[in-house]
């Protein structure tokens, strides 16, 4: 249980990285930014509780993780073809003034 420890705090360290970034931010890229950073804090923790006992790793978790992370770069890759594509017509990447721009 001692082994544990020190991954779920780097889970909730990067959980309040990423949540801060997501709220505080109001730039396209570094949102997305922000929400990588949860993806992997989420993926992370995954891989910290399939830790089973005598340090046996259940490989179920990481295969997950494993398709976590190929879903997210696919998230990721949308997520910047549609900053550019906002960029390219709008001029701007402020999530504010884009929702201004939405009626």
């Amino acid at each position: 249980m001692n082994a544990l420890i020190p991954y779920l705090v780097s889970v909730f360290l990067l959980l309040l990285i990423g949540l801060g970034c997501l709220m505080m931010k109001r730039d396209m890229i570094r949102m997305l930014i922000g929400l990588e950073i949860l993806f992997n804090a989420a993926n992370l923790n995954f891989v910290a509780l399939s830790l089973g006992r005598a340090g046996f790793v259940d490989p179920l978790g990481q295969s997950i993780v494993m398709m976590a992370i190929v879903l997210d770069g696919c998230v990721v890759a949308v997520g910047l073809a549609m900053a550019l594509n906002a960029y390219k017509h709008y001029g701007t990447l402020d999530v504010r003034k884009l929702r201004r721009l939405r009626w």
